[in-house]
């Protein structure tokens, strides 16, 4: 019997003790620190080329992804999306998850001017999307056949004034940077000049070296040898600052154009909403990747300028593209179908 009492009570004793561990539990359980997310990126990461293959943003693209392979620890797949001045794959990368595991390489065209260029948009380039940064700027050169009177680009626009609608001017194709360079030109300095579309920046310079159109902007991979042996006569190049490659040629502020700056350019940018810690860390590896000399030496060879800089600075540059560009392309009444 006392056997048994002495359970009893240690029963009695041991039941309140219980009762409140029992119910400190869910507090106890909430108090313990979460479990760790899965470290971004444990996965690959699909990079959307809004052009071919073979061309200068999907070579530059291509030499900075053996870097971010290493840095980010994961493969990043290029995907080209070419198609609708870059809609195709930006309006892609607008509907993928904003988890960082899909971005887009866009340009000038697809994130600043078709806005203004295309009646339907499947995206608002300044909504549906997040800037990480900007991979490289292409300046082009305006360029024209020696038989042309003018020799600098002060006499190529009292040649082309005293001239109205006599000269033409050939570019990239309808909408390009190229082509709004060109009427961004014709603009400023008050010209009227017949604009020539053509399939690209190689096509127009083949146009000009052949006589059949005496102006062109063009961009430098396909113009630089031919201005070199004298078959091309370089104006002004279109960036702010002289080329290294050519530095006896004058940008066009320089040379009669106060504030004349217009650039090819492309970046990369994630879906709204992707997590700015994930943002901070592809740009960091990025830019990182944009600094790397050899990296520099290679693009440049390629005509483009490396362009590494903060997502807040890439978003500022876009929203003041936008607007730039779509004055331009009122005033000139460009339109894509």
């Amino acid at each position: 019997m006392k056997t048994c009492t002495w359970a009893r009570v240690a029963r009695r004793a041991l039941l309140p003790a219980a009762l409140a561990l029992a119910g400190a539990a869910p507090a106890l359980a909430q108090a313990q620190p979460p479990s760790p997310a899965a470290p971004y990126p444990d996965k690959p990461i699909r990079m959307v080329v809004t052009f071919p293959p073979g061309g200068s943003a999907d070579a530059v693209v291509r030499m900075i992804t053996p870097r971010l392979n290493h840095s980010l620890g994961q493969a990043v797949v290029v995907d080209n999306r070419p198609g609708a001045g870059g809609n195709v794959g930006l309006s892609a990368v607008a509907k993928a998850p904003a988890d960082g595991y899909t971005l887009g390489v866009g340009a000038a065209g697809a994130l600043a001017a078709n806005s203004s260029l295309y009646a339907d948009m499947p995206f608002d380039p300044l909504k549906d999307f997040r800037p990480v940064g900007m991979l490289a700027a292409i300046p082009f050169v305006i360029v024209g056949h020696p038989s042309v009177e003018a020799k600098t680009l002060p006499e190529l626009i009292a040649l082309a004034k005293r001239q109205p609608g006599g000269l033409s001017i050939a570019h990239g194709g309808n909408g390009t940077a190229m082509h709004l360079s060109a009427a961004l030109f014709e603009q400023m300095a008050g010209l009227k000049l017949v604009g020539v579309p053509y399939k690209g920046s190689g096509p127009a310079a083949l146009a000009v070296l052949a006589n059949q159109v005496p102006l062109a902007v063009v961009d430098l991979p396909s113009s630089l040898q031919q201005i070199k042996a004298g078959k091309l006569v370089a104006y002004a190049v279109t960036s702010t600052q002289r080329l290294p490659m050519l530095p006896e040629v004058p940008t066009a502020a320089e040379a009669g154009l106060p504030g004349y700056d217009a650039v090819g350019w492309f970046g990369v940018v994630a879906p709204a909403g992707t997590p700015e810690a994930i943002v901070a860390r592809l740009n960091a590896d990025i830019g990182s990747a944009l600094k790397d000399p050899q990296l520099q030496v290679a693009m440049r060879n390629l005509g483009v300028e490396p362009a590494p800089d903060s997502p807040a600075d890439f978003s500022r540059y876009i929203h003041a593209e936008t607007r730039k560009w779509a004055q331009v392309i009122r005033s000139a009444q460009i339109k894509i179908d």
